[in-house]
């Protein structure tokens, strides 16, 4: 049987409510027994769902995976709240009603490259310090520094008159705040709005039907059992190796092709797996990256 340190790969992990990203990847390096391992991108406590898990030497891997995300919000109107979700001090805004087609129009103005402010309760760093720090301590910046972040898609999936909730479909850039983009719907709005709850669907290649929770990964032989194969999620060309080209690549030596374009990172692969990752320059695969 294959050693723990064969695992060489990722787990499209389902993280559930409550667990922080740190607290799945400490479940599954205890399960595992293994020490390289980290996952892609944090969910807050709040949100669920698609967490893609590196294991392995894959760890080194994260840098070249896709970074779009998608994601199914949920939110209420009517509120405000200091961390634009559930979580924080919520205060009554508005009695204001909106309509389906209210929120439709408004959600129109959000499509493309838009830029945002990030939460004041969230990681982002401002002057040597995290700005959650800040805001725990009653100290929010008044000009945290905007980022562009492009929404490929934004739509509504569902919604509730009375109720006042509706549940909103994004897929966006890496980086991209869903918290802020109810709250700025809201303020857009004059309704104010508050995300009551977050799933993550998509994460790159990864999507949420074959997500697992961390609970199902309870060893090294369920670990295999999930473990996708890099070349299969890893958004590029594939170079198949003739033995003796392996051999070469093992030990960081280039490759002289004709095919790819120039800068174009390309899967150098031997038996369905993957030796090497490597960038094309001047007529040559240059090993970037070793397996």
């Amino acid at each position: 049987m294959p050693e723990k340190k064969d695992l060489f790969g990722f787990i499209n992990v389902y993280k559930t409510q409550g667990l922080t990203s740190h607290d799945v990847v400490f479940r599954l390096r205890k399960a595992l027994k293994i020490k390289q391992i980290g996952h892609t991108g944090t969910l807050d406590p709040l949100a669920q769902g698609v967490l893609p898990v590196a294991l392995g030497k894959a760890t080194r891997l994260i840098e070249y995976l896709e970074d779009n995300k998608a994601y199914i919000a949920e939110l209420e109107f009517g509120k405000v709240s200091d961390t634009y979700d559930s979580e924080g001090n919520i205060l009554d805004f508005s009695d204001k009603k909106v309509s389906e087609e209210d929120i439709k129009t408004a959600l129109t103005k959000f499509k493309g490259e838009i830029e945002q402010t990030p939460p004041a309760y969230s990681a982002v760093h401002y002057k040597g310090k995290r700005l959650y720090e800040l805001a725990r301590a009653g100290e929010v910046p008044d000009d945290i520094p905007k980022r562009k972040v492009k929404i490929n898609k934004i739509s509504l999936v569902g919604f509730n008159e009375n109720n006042r909730t509706a549940k909103i479909e994004i897929d966006c850039s890496k980086g991209t705040y869903i918290r802020s983009i109810v709250h700025d719907l809201g303020q857009m709005l004059e309704t104010g709005a508050i995300m009551t709850g977050l799933l993550r669907i998509k994460s790159g290649s990864f999507n949420i039907e074959t997500a697992v929770k961390p609970d199902e990964i309870d060893g090294f032989n369920t670990a295999q059992k999930y473990l996708i194969n890099p070349l299969e999620v890893l958004p590029y060309p594939k170079y198949k190796l003739e033995k003796v080209e392996f051999e070469k690549v093992k030990h960081g030596q280039g490759l002289t092709v004709k095919d790819f374009n120039d800068d174009e990172i390309v899967c150098l692969e031997y038996d369905n797996e993957l030796t090497a990752v490597a960038m094309k320059s001047n007529n040559r695969l240059v090993v970037q990256k070793v397996f």
